[in-house]
Order: structure tokens, then C-alpha cells, then sequence
């Protein structure tokens, strides 16, 4: 009888992940909810297995692809359960013939779902006025009190029109929302029209929205998108909503546009150096802040696992993977 494919999963995921992945091969996982394995555990634990189960905490760099590739049995497929995979040196795997998976599609209505909340939340001042209330200091109705920004009809810039983008400006939609977008390539015109979407360059967004949405992937490209000008560009009125990755925004020049008045306030599920934070914007009453949340539904993320589950099952079984990334390395499927 052949050996066994050795497999790791990296933290705990929705258990209907694991009985596929124990018809493949051996599993050791960490099962223990909410740790998080240090790059030094990763390393010590990862080299030996065939395949590795991974989520955007875990740094799978060029040095721990090439220290799994030379162990034995080495290295076939890295599935991480997440869209965005900026944590994972595909360039890399790719050199070392390492392929890498990811999950796209599953989790696009429920991310769109929570940017959207976000924004009414800090358009509305929703977890600052409940603070307020829970700490006894409501006294009664006032004419000003927690006045927050107008979303109807109010104008929303999308940094971003894939799948994410495109269902928050179907919500916007609801809202008779005017939306424009900004996107590496022009979406066609049926899909503008779809979506009720308006293409303007980013600089005309910034200048023009009530509310800057990004919903762009992470990329050197990308790498603080929303800079100092960036942020100086928009109204001062404007709200910044972030569910994307955190280093597209230059998190301290964000700080001193909440602080000096520049821009409004900030919606942010994602941070710069996630898990750290800014300590001032701890600080700010104008910013709501989440702990990564956004695709956070469960049904949603027993879809992700599952996904990366099959995405193990189908290779080692001389499948294509559904969310291959780097097809190249596919020789033989």
C-alpha cells in the first residue's frame, strides 16, 4: 500500500474541512481555537509534509517554500483558505514548482455584506452613540445629537470593481447611491451599466466621493494606494472604508488626516500590520474599527475550508485545483 500524503493545517478551520482532508492523507493540525503559530513554529512544523493548509496570518516566504522543498517528502501544493494570498511568495513556489491555491468567489457577498455596514456604522456613528448610551450618558432625545453624514444619494468611489466591488455597488444601488470606480482596466459597458457604476480616474474619485470604499488586491502596486496626497484629495467631509488589505493605506498618514481634519473619519477591518494597530486610532471617536471580520459569516468560511480542502483533494488526486494560482507548475495534470 502507497504512503500516505502527509498534510498540515495551520489553525483551527470549520470542522466540515477535515473529514475530506483525512480521506487524502495523515492530518496534524492545530486545533487549538484562535492560536496562531509563530513563523518559527511554521518552520519547524512544516517541512516533511506533502501539503499545507494556510490562512493570511501565516508567512509563507521564499526561505520556508525552499526549506519544505528540500525535506522529504517534499512540498506539492500550498491551499490558503482566503482570496487575497499577499502572506504566500508565490514567485517563489513557482521557482520551486510548489503549487498555490486560493478560495475566490465564496466569500464575495459576505465581505461585500460587512464594507457595507461599516460604512453605514461610521456614516452614522452607530458604535460611538451605543458607547455613549451603555455608559449612561443618554439623557434624552436632542436635535443634535450624534448627527452623522447622509449615505442616500450621497456619492461612493470604489477603488476596485472585482467581484467585492461590484456587490457593494449592487447594496449602493439600494441606497440610490451614485457610484464611480477606479480599476486597473475599464469594466464594459454592460457591466457599468449592470452595476449602475461610473469609471473616473482615481483622482476624480478621491475628489468627488462622499465615501472611498477599496476593494483592490494587495500588490507592490498597491503599496500604499492611499498615501498622504491620496488622502489630501479627498472632501473633508469624505469617509474612508477599508476591507481589503491594510498596507494599501499609509495607516500613520491616515492618523494625521483623522487628526487634522483632512477626511471625516475611517471605517477599517483591516490593518497595516495587522494584528497591530495605530495606537491613536484606538483613540479616535470618528473611526470604527473590526478585527478582520469581513468574510467572518459561518457559512462563508465552512465554504472557504471546504474549498481549500478540495483544493487539496483535487491535486492529489491529479486534478486541476478549482483556485489554482500558478497553473505553470501543473505539468503533469
Amino acid at each position: 500500500m502507497a504512503d500516505r500524503m502527509r498534510i498540515l493545517v495551520t489553525q483551527k478551520v470549520p470542522d466540515p474541512a477535515y473529514p475530506l482532508l483525512e480521506s487524502v492523507g495523515d492530518v496534524e493540525a492545530n486545533r487549538e481555537e484562535g492560536v496562531i503559530w509563530s513563523y518559527e513554529t511554521l518552520l519547524h512544523r512544516g517541512p516533511g509534509h506533502e501539503y499545507l493548509f494556510c490562512l493570511v496570518t501565516d508567512t509563507i516566504d521564499a526561505h520556508f517554500l525552499e526549506t519544505c522543498a528540500a525535506a522529504t517528502p517534499r512540498l506539492k501544493l500550498v491551499a490558503i483558505m482566503a482570496v487575497g494570498y499577499n502572506n504566500i511568495d508565490v514567485a517563489a513556489a513557482t521557482r520551486l514548482g510548489i503549487a498555490v491555491s486560493n478560495t475566490p468567489g465564496v466569500l464575495s457577498d459576505t465581505t461585500a455584506d460587512l464594507a457595507f455596514a461599516l460604512l453605514m456604522a461610521t456614516a452614522r456613528r452607530l458604535p460611538e452613540s451605543e458607547r455613549f448610551l451603555r455608559a449612561g450618558q443618554y439623557t434624552g432625545w436632542g436635535p443634535l445629537l450624534f448627527c452623522g453624514a447622509e449615505v442616500s444619494s450621497s456619492t461612493l468611489g470604489l477603488i476596485g470593481a472585482g467581484r467585492i466591488g461590484k456587490l457593494v455597488a449592487k447594496r449602493a444601488s439600494g441606497f440610490d447611491m451614485r457610484v464611480l470606480y477606479y480599476n486597473t482596466h475599464r469594466l464594459p459597458l454592460e457591466e457599468e451599466k449592470r452595476y449602475n457604476l461610473t469609471y473616473a480616474s482615481l483622482e476624480d474619485l478621491l475628489r468627488q466621493s462622499d465615501f472611498v470604499s477599496i476593494h483592490t488586491p494587495y500588490t507592490p502596486v498597491t503599496h500604499h494606494l492611499i498615501d498622504e496626497r491620496a488622502l489630501s484629495l479627498m472632501k473633508t467631509s469624505a469617509i474612508l472604508i477599508n476591507t481589503a488589505r491594510g498596507p494599501i493605506v499609509d495607516e500613520k498618514a491616515l492618523v494625521r488626516a483623522l487628526q487634522g481634519g483632512t477626511i471625516a473619519g475611517a471605517g477599517l477591518d483591516v490593518f497595516e500590520q495587522e494584528p497591530a494597530v495605530e495606537p491613536e486610532l484606538l483613540t479616535m471617536e470618528n473611526v470604527v474599527l473590526l478585527p478582520h471580520i469581513g468574510s467572518a459569516s459561518l457559512q462563508t468560511r465552512t465554504r472557504m475550508a471546504t474549498m481549500a480542502s478540495q483544493n487539496i483533494a483535487a491535486h492529489a488526486s491529479g486534478l486541476r485545483p478549482p483556485g489554482i494560482l500558478n497553473p505553470e507548475v501543473l505539468t503533469n495534470i
